[in-house]
């Protein structure tokens, strides 16, 4: 995926995964569902990566090697889901699964754009308005005015770049990691990021049990779909306790920094009553809408705090300005 990615890719991703969704569901070989995409993408840049899998499969590898195999195309997340999607023999419902979370992520960051549109027109006013004015007034140096207007916009810029390019799934655990803990301290974000981690986490499990798969095994390949290092660092170090006899349950009690109460209680009495995969069904669907309206309430709140802030420089610049303004016309009375 590319550096900067925008609705309208999202809303292709998510279209490519309801229609091998909707193609699986009916029973159509995967060779044959990805040989019709390939003649009717959802986007032009689709037609070569899907070509590269149909190959890859043709070759005898699995659809998750197959995506993998592409590279950057596919973040790490899609491609544990997959993996865990084909051990368990239900690809048609992790498609679907993908498809909703790509329109989730397309509407969002869809509104975001929309609210962040006029808070962002009057932050660059703001920012090259009164620069402009002084230099036009007073003729300081070409320096001082790109010191005081693109030396400003430059490192917020490349915060924002290196925000995004360290939070994206097919990054490195070291950024993603670096990324979790920043986060983890911004209000409605890092609880948000860790709730739909959970939500992951859940779906993953449910899956890879039902295919058979043993629980110490099941429960690291999970960890590492839910996206989260951190989530992924603390499963891996259960592994001896598994051995020696201790349950996941006991496990997940015993670590309340990444699982919560709620987690915790559900997946203990789901094991206790051996309906395990109704419990992680819950579990997903929970923590997915948690995550989910966090991050809505996020999208309309930061934009009004962005707003607030650039209202609030507007109002000290047009004060400065008159302050020095009124100054000099005193300074010019006195002298005469």
């Amino acid at each position: 995926m590319p550096l900067i990615v925008t609705p309208r890719q999202f809303k292709q991703r998510a279209q490519f995964y309801h229609q091998l969704g909707q193609l699986a569901s009916a029973g159509v070989p995967m060779l044959k569902a990805l040989d019709m995409l390939s003649r009717n993408p959802p986007a032009r840049s689709f037609r070569e990566p899907i070509k590269e899998m149909i190959v890859e499969i043709t070759q005898g590898a699995t659809v998750a090697d197959a995506l993998q195999h592409i590279g950057r195309w596919v973040p790490s997340f899609d491609i544990a889901l997959v993996r865990a999607a084909e051990q368990s023999g239900r690809l048609d419902a992790v498609f679907k699964l993908l498809a909703t979370y790509y329109d989730e992520r397309a509407a969002l960051l869809r509104q975001v754009i929309s609210d962040l549109l006029y808070p962002v027109f009057v932050f660059h006013m703001a920012i090259f308005v009164f620069p402009f004015v002084d230099w036009f007034a007073h003729s300081p140096s070409l320096f001082s005015l790109f010191m005081r207007t693109f030396g400003i916009l430059i490192p917020i810029y490349g915060g924002i770049f290196l925000m995004i390019y360290a939070s994206q799934g097919r990054r490195g655990a070291k950024w993603r990691s670096i990324f979790e803990r920043i986060t983890k301290f911004v209000p409605l974000l890092g609880a948000a990021r860790r709730d739909l981690a959970l939500a992951r986490l859940a779906a993953s499990l449910e899956a890879l049990i039902n295919a058979g798969m043993t629980i110490i095994e099941a429960w690291e390949m999970a960890a590492a779909a839910s996206g989260s290092p951190a989530l992924y660092e603390t499963v891996a170090a259960w592994k001896p306790q598994l051995v020696a006899g201790q349950t996941p349950a006991e496990a997940v009690t015993a670590a309340p920094s990444q699982f919560p109460e709620m987690f915790a209680n559900l997946y203990s009495s789901g094991e206790i009553s051996g309906q395990l995969d109704e419990s992680l069904r819950r579990l997903h669907a929970y923590y997915q809408e948690e995550g989910t309206t966090k991050l809505r309430i996020l999208s309309k709140w930061v934009p009004q705090f962005i707003y607030l802030c650039v209202a609030g420089l507007v109002a000290f610049k047009v004060i400065s300005f008159y302050t020095g303004y009124f100054k000099e016309i005193n300074n010019a009375i006195d002298m005469k």
